[in-house]
């Protein structure tokens, strides 16, 4: 998780917090950062929202969506972004949402994932194909949703 210092100090130096909203990563997005000395100056909680009522009821995702497409999709891994920023009241928002497998779920393949950083209005969401086992896809997908971020800062 190379990327979470980086995180934490840009966050630090602009002013911002981060919440997450993880599904498939299941607090590892959250405990990656919260590892770097001065997370608690940006890091204002997370959400393990791995059934769709919890994301529906608690995070905001559009209950709709889910049962159209399931929770694997851009828009939910968007909508746990904002919805974790806004349930925790963080300036950025992280969401992950995936299959790590080692089978397919919601119609998608083990390795498929979604991730979707917010910084108010603007969202940006990376669709990824991992290959490996369980852990590992779990570990790149975290690892990528903290990359996605630090782009998002970047161009703050």
């Amino acid at each position: 998780m190379t990327a979470a210092p980086q995180v934490v100090g840009r966050l630090d130096r602009l002013g911002l917090s981060v919440a997450t909203a993880e599904s498939f990563t299941s607090g590892l997005v959250s405990a990656a950062l919260a590892e770097v000395p001065g997370a608690s100056r940006v890091l204002r909680g997370g959400v393990v929202a791995y059934a769709s009522d919890v994301k529906a009821g608690l995070l905001g995702v559009d209950p709709q969506l889910l049962a159209r497409g399931g929770a694997v999709q851009g828009e939910v891994a968007a909508q746990l972004a904002t919805g974790a920023a806004r349930l925790l009241g963080a300036s950025c928002g992280v969401g992950t949402t995936g299959v790590a497998g080692p089978g397919a779920a919601d119609g998608q393949p083990a390795g498929t994932v979604y991730l979707a950083a917010s910084h108010g209005p603007q969202v940006r969401v990376r669709r990824l194909s991992l290959a490996g086992t369980r852990a590992a896809v779990r570990q790149a997908g975290a690892a990528a949703a903290l990359a996605l971020l630090l782009g998002l800062l970047t161009d703050v």
